[in-house]
């Protein structure tokens, strides 16, 4: 299934169809900062007014119960338009539903089943690993989640994810099995180091626990529950990065690395888990699967969502339209 051979076909294969029209914009009108982060990012990616859809959410609490969680969806579904494609909930938090994270509850719905036993299998999404081009021919809406605990970080995010789309530049992508051998379950799918000339990338997969003063990072995968020596890196515009560890989704917990530290390195976007998820590998970004849907120029939302089997407990989180290898992307982008 993950042979080299349909690693490449994937590379070469259509790019995204998604465009900031079919943005829809969840600001928290409770949260100063959602407001003025979803106004910047409506304004920085040319996305529709009438795209921005209000709601109110008092004291940013972490995780919601599913009859709250209900009345949110209830409140977003109804002001949707059939052309939105993708939900991008402007807070940090609430970022889980009960055992569920938010972004896969809002596009799958809420799996109570998941929550009877959080290390048992997930049920499997039905757009992992999808040739399909755009989400609506799925039934879905993708979610993800652009955190807003500092408006200046939030803008150099978008601005990141923006900047991805006007040339494609030299990079590496750096996949480490590392000495903690129960959250390096997804090692087996690394792709083999190599180059792609034609998307100036080089894989790099290595036994190691961390890299460091790379500045030409487009792609991070480990499995470490705290990785060092970020301060050190560089991350491209448009780069995605993740660890698989236990609760990187928990993104205001104290226990492990939350994912909000890849985007604070310079990462565009990143992944983690809101509850235990035990080390299934389905239940994380599948490497070779994420490599070949974001260099065939899908976007970071598509190519993250197709990348993970089981994605009741994962939570997306970045910016969605960033996209380093879309080629029309890019030519519309220049137009305007």
């Amino acid at each position: 299934m993950f042979s080299s051979t349909l690693f490449m076909n994937k590379v070469f294969a259509a790019d995204s169809l998604i465009r900031p029209s079919n943005v829809a914009v969840i600001v928290n009108t409770a949260n100063t900062n959602s407001v003025a982060i979803g106004q910047y990012y409506l304004k920085a990616r040319g996305i529709p007014s009438d795209n921005l859809i209000r709601v109110n959410i008092p004291g940013n609490p972490k995780k919601l119960t599913v009859e709250q969680f209900n009345q949110l969806k209830q409140s977003i579904d109804e002001k949707l338009k059939p052309e939105m494609q993708v939900i991008l909930l402007v807070w940090t938090a609430p970022y889980a539903v009960e055992c569920n994270a938010i972004t896969s509850a809002l596009t799958l719905g809420f799996d109570a089943q998941q929550c009877k036993k959080t290390c048992g299998p997930g049920k499997m999404s039905p757009y992992f690993n999808s040739a399909t081009t755009q989400p609506v021919d799925a039934g879905l809406r993708l979610s993800m989640l652009m955190p807003t605990e500092s408006v200046d970080e939030a803008k150099a995010l978008i601005d990141r994810g923006i900047l991805s789309g006007f040339m494609m530049s030299e990079a590496s992508a750096y996949y480490l099995n590392t000495s903690d051998k129960l959250r390096s379950s997804r090692a087996e799918f690394f792709p083999k180091s190599m180059q792609i000339p034609e998307r100036k990338l080089q894989i790099q997969t290595l036994q190691l626990d961390a890299i460091e003063n790379m500045k030409d990072i487009m792609v991070y995968e480990t499995g470490l529950a705290h990785v060092p020596k970020l301060d050190t890196l560089g991350f491209m515009p448009g780069a995605l990065a993740d660890h698989l560890t236990s609760s990187g989704g928990d993104l205001l917990g104290g226990g492990q690395m939350s994912s909000l530290k890849w985007l604070e390195a310079g990462a565009t976007a990143s992944y983690g888990t809101v509850s235990e998820p035990c080390n299934y590998w389905q239940k994380f970004p599948n490497p070779t699967v994420l490599l070949a849907h974001y260099l065939s120029g899908e976007s970071a939302v598509e190519a993250y969502w197709k990348s993970v089997a089981w994605p009741a407990q994962g939570l997306f989180i970045g910016e969605p339209l960033a996209s380093p290898y879309c080629t029309s992307c890019r030519m519309l982008q220049n137009v305007q």
